[in-house]
């Protein structure tokens, strides 16, 4: 999309079940589902209202076989896919799929340094006119890169996108990086957590209700890994995992028959996440506070 270089513009589900993991995410998310395959290709995008949000597509059976594992990806948006992936390869990163055309758009599959996957994208077809709008119920309000060195990948996307450090005012902090796309706030990075294998982009889906929404994901099959964890101003938020393992987060304010809610497993995220929000705030996390510190914070 001309004019929003480098910023979130789609995302995808690839995944072991797609019949399944269509159920599961119009039950949890309240997103309808479309059918758009062609010949080649079974496929079906995700829509908040009319609008499409993301789309759904089988992992091939050579990744399976090379070890890959169901996930989210997201798509950012670039001038030119072609010139893109080679600055990307030129600072160190991986191209999986080369710039080729594809029923979205001309994409590219890809990692940085650190084995993050993200793809760029230019000329996105999906009907989406324009940037998704983030505090909407069903659109991806946050991104966070769990890296290996959150200040190495940073210096990385720096230089490929162009972004910038948010300043002291959006409290960023030496432990978690809030990044700007332009003027735009899109996201944050921080180191992530030994348990997890590797380094991964972490998308939140905004929900209305987070306990409702937290209850449907265990209804359905998934499984709430940690949370909810309380930010400022009302919002909380939880990580999940999918029936098929793809691990994604929820947004949302919560309920009053909702407080005190114990999490669903005791499977944490590092100590770093739980003191610090999806925004970069700090936070106190009641469910884990150590009963030693003097303070939440």
């Amino acid at each position: 999309m001309a004019g929003y270089h480098g910023r979130f513009i789609w995302y995808e589900l690839i995944t072991t079940d797609m019949a399944a993991a269509r159920a599961f995410y119009t039950r949890v998310v309240g997103w309808s589902a479309q059918d758009q395959s062609r010949p080649d290709l079974a496929y079906t995008v995700f829509c908040s209202g009319t609008t499409p949000v993301s789309g759904l597509m089988d992992l091939p059976q050579e990744a399976r076989r090379m070890g890959a594992t169901a996930r989210w990806m997201g798509y950012i948006s670039v001038d030119d896919v072609d010139a893109a992936a080679d600055r990307l390869r030129h600072l160190g990163g991986r191209v999986y799929v080369p710039p080729t055309s594809s029923n979205i758009g001309r994409i590219s599959v890809v990692a940085d340094p650190q084995n993050a996957t993200l793809a760029l994208v230019d000329g996105l077809i999906t009907g989406q006119q324009r940037l998704p709008e983030p505090n909407k119920p069903g659109r991806v309000g946050w991104h966070e890169l769990l890296a290996a060195d959150h200040p190495k990948a940073f210096a990385f996307y720096r230089e490929l996108f162009d972004w910038r450090k948010a300043g002291a005012e959006s409290r960023s902090t030496e432990a978690y990086q809030v990044v700007l796309a332009g003027e735009a706030t899109i996201g944050g990075m921080l180191n992530k957590d030994q348990t997890d294998p590797v380094p991964f982009w972490l998308f939140y889906f905004n929900v209305g209700d987070i306990d409702a929404a937290i209850a449907r994901v265990e209804v359905a099959g998934g499984l709430v890994s940690d949370g909810p964890l309380e930010l400022p101003g009302g919002d909380l938020i939880a990580r999940c995992i999918d029936p098929q393992g793809a691990t994604f987060a929820l947004q949302g304010k919560r309920s009053q028959d909702g407080i005190g809610r114990v999490p669903a497993s005791d499977v944490g995220w590092s100590t770093e996440w739980g003191r610090i929000s999806s925004r970069g705030r700090l936070v106190v996390n009641k469910m884990r506070k150590d009963p030693t510190s003097d303070s939440g914070g």
